[in-house]
């Protein structure tokens, strides 16, 4: 049995978003003084978050694999929490 690569695994993946209710929350002015942009970008495995032009974060909570690493590294400048019952990421074999 063949397991696919990385990326074929997690396209196997559902993602049920709770579009009224993000898990996450970027403090825009702790990621501008602290300059915490890159670092999120760099850590984040789903490639959530983007920097943007003017220092700012920018995000896709749709894409979140849920790990929590962001909020690992980066606490003061982003507010994480598992979705709702029923939402966020199922994983799926692989």
């Amino acid at each position: 049995m063949q397991l696919g690569t990385v990326p074929e695994r997690l396209a196997r993946n559902q993602y049920d978003v709770d579009e009224g209710t993000p898990h996450i929350e970027v403090h825009q002015d702790v990621v501008r003084r602290t300059g915490a942009a890159p670092l999120l970008v760099r850590i984040c495995p789903a490639h959530v978050y983007t920097e943007e032009p003017d220092g700012s974060v920018g995000f896709t909570a749709a894409a979140c694999l849920e790990c929590g690493t962001c909020l690992a590294v980066a606490p003061d400048a982003v507010g994480w929490h598992y979705p709702r019952g029923g939402f966020g990421v199922a994983y799926r074999q692989g």
